[in-house]
């Protein structure tokens, strides 16, 4: 599993049926005090998220019916966020299981949803929510062979960075609610469609703000913002990354670096699941502004839902790009 700064390889097949194994058994022993311990109440919706947005979405369409989680607290690799044993009774008792999809959780979901034990949630199943579904990937790879990186065969999994995009998650989000709750249809329609107001309005001024965005070109660390880059006029010239997943090497900062001040490149993303000092650096050297910007809820004060978030992307880049 990767990890922040660090280069992408493949996990050994016998280490992941050791973790299999230690988490089945930390959880067989946590789910027997659980049902001893489960106190007697209305029951909600019981939700687990891969990821921080993903938890905002469903709370948001949910309210007071649902119970929500997110295995991600929002400073994790969204590609590698570490299993924990607590995360298996978490899963064993869930209704619906919300994921990015896309392969984003490829290297962690595959052997919690196994290791559960739930067959409400497993790929396939009415419980098993990708959120993916009505997304048209952009970047899908013409070739999946490791010396590309840590690629995602099915295309980039960040497309909830576009927040007209994320409506689209709220929606597979509603319709899976409504299917496993069908009697309490009416106020998921009443969240949802409040929800999508709001956002729809902040949309608008996001676009609205963003104008002095279109054509400023920029480089990240690791290729989140296509998605955001299309649709608010970017210019998405590149990664720190020598490939996903992989360290940049000295010749590749070089040559970034020199094409970056040949191309005017004006700003510098660096995510903060990534370490500072190489994004520092390369600010340092082509005159770019260097800006740290979340890609989920909660990765930094301020950010604690999506709206949140997206706010303080937009004002962010905004600033970054005037030069403040």
């Amino acid at each position: 599993m990767r990890t922040a700064g660090s280069s992408a390889k493949p996990e050994g097949e016998n280490t992941m049926r050791l973790k299999l194994h230690y988490l089945s058994s930390v959880a067989a022993l946590a789910l027997s005090f659980c049902c001893l311990a489960a106190p007697a109440q209305a029951a909600r919706i019981r939700v687990v998220t891969t990821l921080t947005d993903l938890a905002d979405f469903t709370r948001e369409v949910g309210g007071d019916l649902v119970e929500v989680r997110s295995l991600a607290t929002g400073v994790e690799d969204t590609h590698g966020v570490p299993m924990k044993p607590s995360f298996v009774p978490l899963l064993n008792r869930a209704d619906l299981v919300v994921l990015v999809g896309l392969d984003c959780e490829h290297a962690f979901l595959p052997a919690l949803l196994e290791a559960s034990k739930n067959p409400r949630i497993q790929k396939g199943k009415p419980g098993y929510v990708d959120c993916s579904q009505g997304i048209v990937p952009r970047d899908v790879p013409k070739s999946t062979d490791h010396y590309q990186g840590d690629v995602h065969a099915q295309g980039n999994p960040h497309y909830t960075l576009d927040p007209v995009l994320a409506k689209t998650a709220v929606k597979n989000i509603y319709d899976a609610l409504v299917a496993v709750d069908p009697g309490h249809k009416d106020a998921y329609t009443r969240n949802r469609a409040a929800y999508l107001a709001r956002l729809d309005a902040k949309i608008a001024q996001w676009k609205n703000e963003a104008r002095v965005l279109k054509g400023v070109k920029f480089v990240s660390y690791h290729e989140h913002w296509p998605y955001f880059a299309a649709r608010f006029g970017m210019n998405y010239f590149g990664t720190i990354e020598l490939k996903p997943g992989i360290d940049p090497t000295p010749r590749h900062i070089e040559q970034l670096t020199r094409d970056m001040i040949d191309q005017h490149v004006a700003v510098v993303v660096r995510e903060p699941q990534f370490p500072e000092k190489v994004p520092k650096l390369i600010a340092r050297q082509t005159g770019a502004r260097l800006v740290t910007l979340p890609i989920m809820p909660g990765a930094l004060p301020h950010t604690e839902t999506y709206i949140k978030m997206m706010d303080y992307i937009v004002q962010s880049l905004v600033a970054a790009s005037q030069g403040k």
